[in-house]
């Protein structure tokens, strides 16, 4: 096969757009509830901050630094940041519109009004007013700008007012700031004859800007909002202390460059040179806005109390089968007694709670249990597994977590349970340097007559209660053998030295799994030269890796039938003859977050399938701690098989990947049934 070009791959930036417009698809769909179309509104807008946080920041690191390779498709950083601008704000257009002349309407009708404070009546001013007074002036630092007060710092993702004043007697113009308290709701809510009216705290404020600058002439006053970098790695082999070096990361972070300014569009020149200059941001970072800056507060629209006929209906996760149905029955060793079988639960269609959070409030508060360990990627601020743990602790178990400091976002809070978890006598790790611990891994070990039994669950996703009402995941619950000594060991090399480990089950990342993935693509090239039918079937959230990428070229150049579901970045480019005929791509998007990871082999009909936390991306293969587990038990192969192929079945809340890079919705053929994959999943369970 030929050797691949800059032709051969698409970009990440553009992809990455290309996912975060099929979520905002979702909002323009007619047949959701009108509060889930506004939440999706939301999600879209949270995306973007993250998307400029993360990616973009690292574009501008590389800008600053000269960095002058090419993206794996060819692109400089200056080239990738000025095709990000240009769909960022057709996107934005896209979506504020659709918000403002579809959503907001629609809302009216239902009975939800936006009003400006001097459309109020006398009575709803009069609250307006009153809620200034109490909950907003006393909060409020107007800082003010000049040779004694240097320019503020603006924090991230705040909004604040640019305020330009004229003093009355010398005419001399002055600028001022004020920051929108973030501890205080978007809006404020008045009833009025049935209707929810919804005044914005901004306009509140503006209304009465005044009061703040006695004397002074109010000449103009617009708000702005700021998105800082989060890309900031430090280089943490040469740091003394990890946990010091994230904390002073975090600190850090708040003072970071400004890599998008959001500007009311009707900001005057002088004030917009202003802000340009004392937040050193260039044009083509600022993005006018008509209108509300920062719609992902729109959130707390969907979130509207009294309007539960606008939303989804409340999904309750099923209990798995091979449970008892009555948790108040069941003691911990019938969860134990179900684990020697072996099972797989799927989230958010079977319940966490009874099942993963089940598994280790059992281990807790079995006299039998002697030690717990698990690795922690992201939680809740109140879970409920570290509170088992803290629990397990104190009762003089043996209890080790990993704790990944560097989770993105979530730092502070992994860092706030690490020493919550410390102080309860907790073995806290923080893994190796230079690597994400991204692994999902809880080992049991009890005491069962002379014997230490091992149980163990491996899954795609967090430990995290919340998220897993929300994300797709598979969790596997095992006793056997060769996979919880795989997993014991992995642990041993987590906490301990052991550079040369080996498995005999797991695919470990950043050792073997790569390897072992050209493996399996490797074999079924063999057995389809040899004339065989050979299939891979892969589903994860983002493929990337331009080695496994081009290894499934050569695939498809030998006749293997591919079937990808990945549901946001995807570099691979379909359908191309003489490269990737064979290969076909769609992307699943729907009420639940696609998050699981599951792979299969065809293997001559002695089929191979494996579900874990990696997916085919450079930094999950080779820059962090992964765990894929073989699935081997064949009626657990069977479900994850139904699964895969009701994703390949679903017309739906699909979308299919074309030679150009471009997206097309699935829509169902003549006389074909709908099918939604999420939708049948949540019916199967029942």
């Amino acid at each position: 096969m030929r050797s691949p070009s800059h032709r051969d791959f698409l970009n990440y930036e553009l992809s990455w757009l290309r996912f975060n417009w099929r979520v905002l698809n979702e909002a323009k769909r007619e047949e959701h509830p009108l509060l889930e179309r506004v939440r999706f509104i939301s999600i879209v807008c949270s995306n973007l901050d993250e998307f400029f946080q993360k990616r973009v920041g690292g574009l501008k690191r590389q800008q600053m630094a000269g960095v002058t390779n090419l993206s794996v498709d060819g692109k400089t950083p200056e080239e990738q940041l000025a095709l990000i601008r240009n769909e960022v704000v057709c996107m934005m257009d896209d979506y504020r519109t659709h918000f403002f002349e579809v959503l907001v309407p629609l809302l009216k009708e239902q009975g939800i009004e936006f009003r400006l404070c001097k459309d109020l009546n006398e009575t709803h001013k009069a609250v307006a007013e009153r809620y200034f007074e109490r909950k907003l002036y006393p909060l409020i630092i107007p800082l003010a700008v000049d040779e004694a007060h240097p320019f503020p710092f603006i924090s991230n993702k705040s909004r604040s007012f640019a305020i330009k004043l004229e003093h009355p007697q010398t005419g001399e113009q002055l600028f001022a700031r004020i920051k929108i308290p973030t501890n205080r709701p978007r809006w404020i809510q008045m009833e009025e004859e049935g209707k929810t009216i919804l005044v914005a705290t901004s306009d509140i404020i503006r209304t009465y800007l005044t009061r703040f600058f006695p004397g002074m002439n109010l000449l103009a006053a617009h708000i702005f909002r700021v998105t800082r970098n989060a890309d900031l790695e430090r280089n943490e082999e040469e740091a003394d202390d990890l946990l010091e070096m994230i904390e002073e990361e975090l600190r850090e972070r708040r003072f970071a460059e400004t890599v998008r300014m959001e500007l009311d569009e009707a900001t005057p020149e002088d004030l917009r040179k202003f802000l340009k200059k004392e937040l050193k941001v260039k044009e083509e970072d600022i993005y006018d806005i008509k209108g509300s800056i920062g719609l992902a507060d729109v959130l707390e629209l969907a979130n509207l109390s009294g309007y539960d006929q606008l939303r989804f209906k409340p999904w309750i996760p099923a209990y798995h089968p091979a449970l008892r149905p009555d948790p108040e029955e069941e003691t911990p060793s019938d969860l134990f007694k179900a684990i020697q079988t072996g099972f797989i639960v799927h989230h958010p269609y079977q319940s966490f709670a009874s099942t993963t959070q089940k598994f280790v409030e059992a281990a807790a508060a079995d006299p039998d249990v002697l030690a717990i360990k698990q690795t922690l990627y992201r939680t809740s601020s109140d879970s409920q597994v570290m509170h088992a743990l803290i629990r397990a602790a104190e009762a003089g178990k043996q209890v080790a977590v990993l704790v990944e400091l560097k989770a993105r976002f979530d730092e502070q809070q992994n860092i706030t349970w690490a020493h919550k978890l410390e102080n309860a006598g907790v073995h806290v790790s923080y893994g190796i340097a230079g690597l994400k611990i991204h692994s999902k891994m809880t080992l049991v070990v009890r005491e069962e007559g002379d014997t230490l039994q091992r149980y163990v669950h491996i899954g795609t996703g967090n430990y995290h209660p919340k998220t897993a009402q929300l994300y797709e995941d598979f969790g596997f619950f095992t006793c056997d053998e060769e996979i919880t000594s795989d997993v014991t060991e992995l642990f041993n090399k987590l906490t301990g030295y052991a550079p040369t480990q080996t498995y005999r089950q797991l695919l470990v990342a950043p050792n073997f799994m790569r390897s072992e993935f050209i493996r399996l693509i490797d074999r079924e090239i063999s057995n389809a030269k040899e004339g065989k039918f050979a299939r891979i079937i892969g589903k994860m959230n983002n493929l990337e890796d331009p080695e496994l990428i081009t290894k499934l070229y050569e695939a498809s150049g030998a006749g293997v039938e591919i079937e990808l579901i990945v549901r946001s970045v995807c570099r691979l480019i379909p359908g191309v003859e003489g490269m990737s005929e064979r290969i076909r791509v769609r992307s699943i998007v729907g009420r639940f977050l696609e998050h699981s990871r599951c792979y299969y082999f065809e293997n001559a009909g002695e089929c191979e399938m494996y579900i874990g936390s990696a997916d085919w991306m450079h930094r999950n293969l080779d820059a962090r701690v992964e765990a894929v587990t073989p699935i081997r038990d064949a009626s657990l192969k069977e479900y994850l098989r139904y699964v895969l192929d009701l994703y390949l079945q679903d017309n739906q809340l699909s979308w299919t990947l074309d030679s150009s890079g471009e997206y097309q919705k699935i829509e169902p053929k003549e006389g074909e049934p709908p099918v939604s994959s999420q939708q049948t999943l949540m019916d199967s369970v029942k």
